[in-house]
């Protein structure tokens, strides 16, 4: 039987190790530091677990898939996106809730759909069910509605109820902002410039949930403990 492992030259294999070996220290840290924050945050550390924890598993079959064939694992990473990137956006409506903000129900509801349409958009255009520009664009529409609601909406509104959920709004949307620009990026780099390259793709995608998902989660966890304290 032939098997196939991971190569010291293969940049991109390594990072999907490296990924998914912090997505699953994160996971334990965040369940535990979860258990010592006030009951009101608690509802944020296990989300803000959860999602490093759904990324843990998809990076594991990422990596056997990129090992294993070389080629883009699109369904599994864009299964694993649908599923987190929405919980990230929640994540700005729980911090305020743990406030005491007075936020409505449509403002999670523009997060969620905005969420959505930014993520069905560029499977669309990876996958090839569009043309690669159009994904392109429909992705651009429902990130530009997110970036709307959480600096001039309802929710950048809501957020000054207190000093420590304040600052940690404004690093999660500065993350949003240009941490997520990262994404947009490799998806040019890597798809929509004549020809596609896998590895600057992966590459790519790979840093960009390593600091996103991980420090969106570290930045909900040092609200919790200083509005603990």
């Amino acid at each position: 039987m032939e098997h196939n492992f991971l190569q010291g030259t293969d940049f991109v294999g390594i990072t999907f190790w490296i990924v998914s070996i912090a997505m699953w220290a994160s996971t334990i840290f965040f369940f535990y530091e979860g258990m010592r924050v006030s009951a009101k945050w608690r509802t944020s550390m296990v989300v803000a677990g959860l999602i490093t924890f759904i990324a843990a598993v998809h990076y594991n079959y990422m990596r056997e898939f990129w090992v294993t064939l070389g080629e883009s694992p699109v369904v599994y990473r864009y299964i694993d996106w649908v599923l987190t990137v929405p919980l990230q956006m929640v994540e700005f409506y729980l911090i305020l809730v743990a406030a005491g903000a007075v936020v409505s129900a449509n403002s999670f509801w523009r997060l969620l759909v905005g969420t959505l349409v930014m993520v069905i958009g560029g499977y669309l255009g990876e996958a090839g069910y569009l043309s690669p520009m159009i994904g392109f664009i429909i992705g651009m529409i429902g990130w530009a509605v997110i970036i709307y609601e959480i600096f001039g909406g309802e929710a950048s509104k809501a957020a000054s109820a207190t000093a420590s959920v304040k600052s940690a709004f404004n690093a999660m949307r500065i993350i949003v902002l240009v941490g997520w620009a990262i994404y947009p990026l490799g998806y040019i780099f890597g798809l929509m410039m004549g020809s596609v390259d896998v590895n600057t793709l992966n590459g790519v995608y790979n840093i960009a949930d390593f600091v996103n998902k991980i420090l969106f989660g570290l930045i909900i966890w040092n609200a919790a403990v200083k509005d603990t304290a």
